[in-house]
């Protein structure tokens, strides 16, 4: 074994739908629609088209025999073609009409689908545990954070239900990839129907009800490929997202800031050579393998360029692409569900997080608090930019900078340093979007 997805990454559920035995099984399920299809239009006795349709499965074409062939003749649909003609006494009638990628296009939109529905579900099992937990922490207070610095207070359920939010957006997104990637094209060498001959239409519509998928039309030899670049930019944007949150879980572990901590089995090592390490392993595989899912953006956009009517180009990157792509997503959102759902939060540790600051992040609060007792805006913001310089300079208290110049008599300090008075409509905002993404969650087909 060399892949490790055969060793190491992936849920069998999805790695089973690329395997080389189910590829064979979408390559025969849709040799037999065509031989349905044919008979429903008069082409062949339904006897003959009954008997390729109960054949074409891996009970009569074995994929060994399909590789002893393919070793001969160097080319894998014919190989299956001639696997299945002769299991049949009407084995003339296999792939009348067809063109190799008719059968391996169609194919890769069963195969798409399946596996999205897949990651659907997923999708919509991370996004009820999120709303879960900015219902949870919605009323915890944390620092907010821009540049890597203390910004302003904000809850951690907000944070939650902001990530809640995109992960809502990647479900929209999915159900519009899907409509994009699930259509199939029976229609020939370069997509005219012309072997066909006047039930072209006929036959290519009646397939594609069948599998329920929609038609290209007009095609070329192959389904567009701008289709797949919608497919594997969807699937980039989402691991993007998952990226995004673990890399979030990673700084918030930090031992200097310790606000959250993936789980840490009893017996789980976190390194080799220092006993006390816990390290978010999880998080940093779900970050690394992100990487690798954004990377097939690269070759899906230059396989979309074809020489004419198709070029071979796409066949080779394309044997890698879908199935990695859609495995690894599918994975690191399994990850990224196991982490949140048993991310261990320190309300604590944020409370103390936001006083090592010295009241810097309050600032702002002060300055609006300011503007209110008659001062513009312009003159309370370089007021307080030079009150907070000083703290920081002198490693004081900025209420105390405060005091010094006169503000205790003017302002209510304390309550201005109070970080859960300045927090805006944060709760009221969890509240709105998790009502509303659960309410939408519920009228939402996996």
């Amino acid at each position: 074994m060399i892949c490790p997805l055969d060793f190491r990454y992936g849920r069998d559920e999805i790695k089973k739908i690329f395997s080389e035995e189910s590829r064979l099984a979408y390559w025969l399920m849709v040799e037999g629609k065509l031989a349905e299809a044919h008979a429903y239009v008069g082409n062949i006795s339904k006897e003959a088209a009954e008997e390729i349709k109960s054949k074409a499965n891996l009970n009569y074409v074995k994929l060994s025999r399909v590789k002893k062939i393919e070793k001969e003749i160097h080319h894998d649909v014919m190989a299956m073609v001639k696997a299945l003609a002769e299991q049949c006494k009407y084995g003339k009638y296999v792939h009348l009409g067809a063109t190799s990628y008719d059968i391996v296009d169609t194919s890769n939109a069963l195969q798409i689908k399946d596996a999205l529905k897949i990651i659907k579900k997923q999708l919509i099992e991370l996004d009820k545990i999120l709303i879960n937990l900015a219902r949870k922490y919605r009323d915890v207070i944390m620092i907010g954070r821009t540049h890597g610095q203390h910004a302003l207070p904000i809850t951690f359920g907000f944070k939650m239900a902001v990530f809640a939010s995109e992960i809502h957006r990647h479900i929209k997104r999915l159900e519009n990839v899907e409509k994009i990637i699930a259509v199939g094209k029976i229609s020939g060498a370069v997509g005219s129907g012309a072997a066909f001959g006047g039930k072209f239409f006929e036959i290519q519509s009646f397939i594609m009800k069948e599998l329920g998928l929609g038609v290209e039309m007009p095609a070329t030899q192959i389904v567009g490929r701008d289709r797949y670049i919608d497919l594997f930019s969807f699937l980039a944007n989402l691991a993007s997202s998952l990226e995004k949150f673990a890399t979030e879980i990673r700084n918030l572990q930090r031992s200097e800031i310790g606000e959250v901590e993936e789980f840490f089995e009893e017996k789980q090592v976190g390194s080799s050579t220092m006993p006390h390490k816990r390290n978010p392993i999880t998080c940093e595989q779900i970050c690394g393998l992100a990487r690798i899912i954004r990377s097939n953006v690269i070759p899906a956009w230059e396989n979309a360029i074809q020489w004419h009517e198709r070029d071979l180009c796409n066949s080779s990157s394309e044997r890698f692409m879908i199935p990695h792509s859609l495995v690894l997503t599918d994975w690191i959102l399994y990850q990224s569900i196991k982490v949140f759902s048993n991310l261990k939060i320190y309300p604590e540790r944020m409370k103390e997080n936001i006083q090592i600051s010295k009241g810097l992040p309050m600032a702002e609060a002060v300055m609006i608090a300011m503007v209110e007792k008659g001062m513009s805006r312009q003159e309370a913001h370089e007021l307080l930019r030079k009150y907070s310089m000083e703290a920081r300079e002198k490693n004081i208290h900025l209420k105390e900078i405060l005091a010094r110049g006169g503000w205790k008599e003017k302002l209510n300090l304390d309550e201005l340093f109070n970080p859960e008075n300045y927090i805006g409509k944060a709760k009221e905002i969890v509240d709105i979007v998790t009502d509303r993404l659960s309410k939408e969650l519920e009228g939402i087909e996996i």
